[in-house]
């Protein structure tokens, strides 16, 4: 049975205007899957021609009402007790006795809901889930104005390459405390070496993260801002080699096989981490490989590549050191996915105050058991401050996804700052045992 709208034919279609706004609450929806709104020229005349039949057809039949009740009443009846309870239905006269209208008041029960009705209902629900929808996007763009510059800075990730330089300064102070010897030259090769290395992780992250749509909507990736894949993965490569190349020139002046041998398995770490076929980052082990690359594999390398005659020896005091930055170094990687982890914000920010509180523990059972100086115990304990903030930030935002983003980078100044002051603990050991202090202090 065609509708009003096949009659109307090829009519000039046009939004909503001022008085659509008005009609539509009246009219309702149309009866038709595919709703299209005509021009409001003919949207008012169809709606105004239909009204007045509806209620030519209710007056009619109101004042017709067998039971003699006053026909405006039954008018107003009509309009306030119309619903989804009730409706009207054609009824014919059996006899010529019995007078009926042509319309009368059925209950719910009596009738099951008319296609007219449910075609209505449901394309009032599907303007519903239209409007609520649209409403949701422009709230999220006004949200989301992130200015290009920050958006930039985020995908550069300068913080995060405190990863690369915590490590090897803290392995060169392990190195000077054995032996009392520094090499600039090779530090400055070394960190070029790890900054191409964390290069290389970053941009590959991105892809491979492309690749499985994490990074779909996310601005600072590196794909969506130079919109090349392709692009992305061959800078990836490069920083790789590039980066290797320094590592093992490094290790060659050095004379050490042990020591390039530990940075290629630090750098697995990293490959099997992210980049198929493994991923091993999908299956939460991320953090694990994360702190074996960064702490015994990289420190321990980075410490055998600071000799310059001899082979240093492994003790206990590097094993410690490496321990720590493990521990640092993987708590920056878990806040850095903190809105992804699968136990729940909740136990993720008890998971954070429980590594802050193991990250202290160790430095004091380390010294007095593993041989760190007096030195590292007392400066690292001045960062405990910075613990406390960690610790107080995550557990009071970390149902907030906006603010939870910047809980890597409070747990990047505690892995800095916490790596400096290591560093300098160990220094001022070997100061202080040249200096023959604590000989005139202890007996």
């Amino acid at each position: 049975m065609p509708t009003w709208l096949h009659i109307i034919g090829p009519a000039r279609f046009a939004p909503l205007s001022g008085v659509d706004n008005v009609l539509f609450p009246l009219w309702g929806e149309f009866p038709t899957s595919n709703f299209l709104y005509p021009s409001p020229a003919v949207y008012l005349a169809s709606s105004i021609a239909v009204h007045g039949i509806m209620v030519g057809l209710a007056m009619a039949a109101t004042f017709c009402y067998p039971n003699g009740a006053f026909g405006l009443n039954k008018l107003n009846d009509h309009f306030l007790y119309r619903d989804n309870s009730t409706r009207f239905c054609p009824v014919p006269s059996l006899s010529g006795n019995i007078r009926r209208p042509w319309f009368c008041k059925c209950p719910k029960t009596c009738h099951q809901p008319s296609i007219m009705q449910l075609a209505v209902k449901q394309q009032r629900q599907q303007w519903k889930t239209f409007f609520q929808s649209t409403s949701d996007t422009i709230i999220e763009e006004e949200k989301d104005d992130t200015p290009r510059a920050t958006i930039i800075w985020r995908a550069i990730k300068l913080p995060i390459y405190s990863v690369a330089l915590i490590p090897l300064a803290v392995a060169s102070a392990a190195a000077y405390l054995q032996t009392g010897l520094f090499s600039s030259g090779r530090f400055v090769v070394l960190l070029a070496s790890s900054a191409l290395i964390i290069t290389w992780l970053n941009l590959s992250n991105d892809v491979y993260d492309f690749d499985t749509g994490a990074d779909k909507n996310k601005k600072e990736s590196v794909v969506n801002i130079l919109g090349s894949r392709t692009g992305t993965l061959v800078a990836a490569v490069l920083s790789l080699i590039l980066g290797f190349m320094g590592l093992s020139w490094a290790s060659l002046e050095a004379g050490n096989v042990r020591s390039i041998l530990l940075l290629a398995s630090a750098i697995t770490c990293g490959y099997i981490y992210q980049c198929p076929p493994f991923r091993l980052s999908y299956q939460g082990l991320g953090e694990p490989l994360c702190f074996a690359a960064f702490g015994p594999f990289a420190t321990t390398a980075f410490y055998l590549l600071q000799s310059r005659t001899c082979e240093l020896p492994i003790t206990g005091t590097v094993l410690s050191a490496s321990i720590l930055v493990g521990l640092t170094t993987s708590l920056i990687l878990f806040c850095s996915h903190f809105h992804q982890v699968r136990l729940g914000t909740r136990a993720g920010s008890d998971v954070v105050k429980i590594a802050v509180v193991v990250l202290y523990s160790s430095l004091l059972v380390l010294g007095l058991f593993g041989g760190l100086p007096i030195t590292c115990i007392i400066l690292c304990g001045l960062t405990v401050p910075i613990g406390r903030l960690v610790i107080r930030y995550v557990a009071e935002n970390h149902q907030d996804n906006t603010k939870i983003f910047m809980a890597k980078y409070y747990c990047v100044r505690l892995h800095t700052v916490f790596g400096a002051a290591f560093a300098a603990g160990l220094v001022a050991a070997r100061m202080v045992a040249g200096s023959g202090i604590l000989k005139r202090i202890l007996p």
